[in-house]
């Protein structure tokens, strides 16, 4: 990606240096098996909502330019709109794609099957911990846990168990249903091949973003900022990012969600020149991976720029961002 959207989330990487004494304290947490309880292996979800995309032509990157110097005005490094060039009309046979991101709840049980590494973000806010484990815990240990990992906003000194195990609940379902974040480019690869499936290429990501006329965003061509999520409105910069469809405004043509805001993706390509660009970019090669979307954490980098359509990001696969998520695409049979 560009400078701008590539400083915002690359701040993000230096939340997640987890300390490994962290896992020695996270007596709540349970690390590594999960405090000795494990459960049945989950499968795989049985189905995802998927939506067709046809076949046929439509319109890939752009022309603009940066007329408004946006890049000299917020001191970005690299040049914003010219890794989008040049427009061309461009065409793919049908395929399916995830009408929303990927959840927690559905990596979830990708990482229990697995026992590929959980993303460090659930060891920080205690959604790594098993229901059954949180109903072992001693009132006093629950109290800590709700108060120091939930982020439990109530006083629990005078809560029952049963009262704190209903809060915690709570909080745990919710986030089941957030977009997966802070997993890396393989992380995002391996769960679509689990599922048989596959990172969508940045052309089917662009389609089902901007339909077959190469809409500017998802829902047009004016940009509207009640559309997407933003994350402007968001307390907690970590949870910025919404449940799928929260956002009904940020609806591409075939009926795809949340491919402007929520949350940016991975997609499966290297960051390379488009057929007849003449820009050249140190980034370009087998370096870095795309990413697609605006995400929910960009603070005041909030521009219509982020949530275009044609917009590329570039990042090292190995990146970890608490605005990095993904969705997966599927060959039509």
């Amino acid at each position: 990606m560009r400078a701008s959207v590539s400083a915002a989330l690359k701040m993000k990487n230096n939340r997640w240096p987890i300390a490994t004494a962290l896992c020695s304290l996270l007596l709540l947490a349970g690390c590594g098996d999960w405090g000795g309880q494990r459960q049945h292996k989950p499968a795989p979800p049985a189905q995802v909502d998927m939506v067709l995309i046809p076949a046929g032509e439509f319109v890939m990157g752009s022309n603009k330019t940066d007329e408004a110097k946006i890049q000299k005005e917020y001191g970005f490094v690299e040049p914003l709109f010219l890794d989008e060039h040049p427009q061309r009309k461009t065409e793919l046979p049908a395929f399916l794609i995830d009408r929303y991101e990927v959840t927690n709840g559905q990596y979830k049980a990708f990482v229990q099957q697995t026992k590929r590494a959980e993303p460090p973000l659930w060891i920080k806010n205690g959604y790594n911990v098993r229901d059954e484990k949180l109903q072992s815990f001693s009132l006093d240990t629950l109290r800590w846990g709700a108060t120091n990992f939930f982020k439990l906003d109530m006083d629990t000194r005078n809560m029952t168990r049963e009262a704190i195990l209903a809060e915690l609940a709570k909080i745990q379902r919710k986030r089941d249903k957030l977009p997966v974040t802070v997993v890396s480019w393989a992380d995002a690869d391996a769960y679509c091949r689990w599922l048989g499936r596959r990172l969508p290429s940045e052309a089917e990501w662009e389609k089902a973003a901007r339909g077959p006329q190469g809409l500017e965003y998802p829902w047009g061509n004016e940009w509207d900022p009640k559309k997407p999520n933003t994350g402007n409105a968001a307390d907690n910069e970590d949870e910025a990012a919404e449940l799928g469809g929260a956002h009904p405004g940020d609806k591409s043509f075939y009926g795809v969600y949340d491919m402007a805001g929520n949350v940016s993706e991975w997609v499966a390509d290297w960051y390379k020149p488009y057929p007849g660009s003449s820009f050249v970019s140190k980034n370009y090669g087998e370096k870095q991976k795309v990413t697609r979307g605006g995400g929910a954490g960009v603070g005041h980098y909030s521009l219509s720029f982020f949530y275009r359509g044609a917009l590329r990001g570039h990042f090292d696969p190995e990146t970890l961002s608490s605005d990095l998520g993904f969705r997966c695409a599927a060959d039509a049979r």
